[in-house]
């Protein structure tokens, strides 16, 4: 049942980006583009992220039991700051998030394609240098 619910919550999302426009990268682009033709109308489904976020801050399980664990890390570093700034630069050269990328890989395109290795590369090389669980503080309610 859990798994069935992950997968039906991820349809829902991906259906949510490919819905918003956030798998378009012209959009993507138009939107980080704030001296020209800027389309704010990604900004609301930024927005519309802080409802659900906040709900799941406030719940000690998840809707099927399960522990809520979220990151209670508040500091800044330098390699969050550096792995923001590399996001950043990506999404602003591609177009292209991470979770849309996803939603939009199946089309074949050979720019999804180079950004999703390049991600996964990245994603690699993070985890050669330490270990996710143990760089990141956890509460479980």
């Amino acid at each position: 049942m859990i798994k069935l619910s992950a997968f039906i919550a991820g349809l829902l999302f991906g259906f949510g980006l490919l819905l918003a426009g956030m798998a378009n990268p012209v959009k993507v682009l138009s939107f980080l583009d704030l001296t020209g033709a800027w389309a704010p109308s990604l900004a609301l489904v930024m927005v519309g992220a802080i409802g659900p976020l906040t709900w799941a801050r406030q719940q000690s399980s998840s809707l099927l039991g399960r522990p809520m664990q979220l990151p209670i890390k508040r500091e800044l570093d330098p390699r969050l700051i550096g792995g923001s700034l590399l996001f950043g630069i990506g999404w602003g050269i591609a177009g292209i998030c991470p979770g849309p990328a996803v939603a939009i890989l199946l089309t074949g395109h050979w720019q999804v394609i180079v950004f999703m290795l390049a991600t996964l590369a990245g994603m690699l090389l993070f985890e050669g240098q330490c270990s996710y669980r143990s760089n990141v503080s956890w509460t479980r309610a």
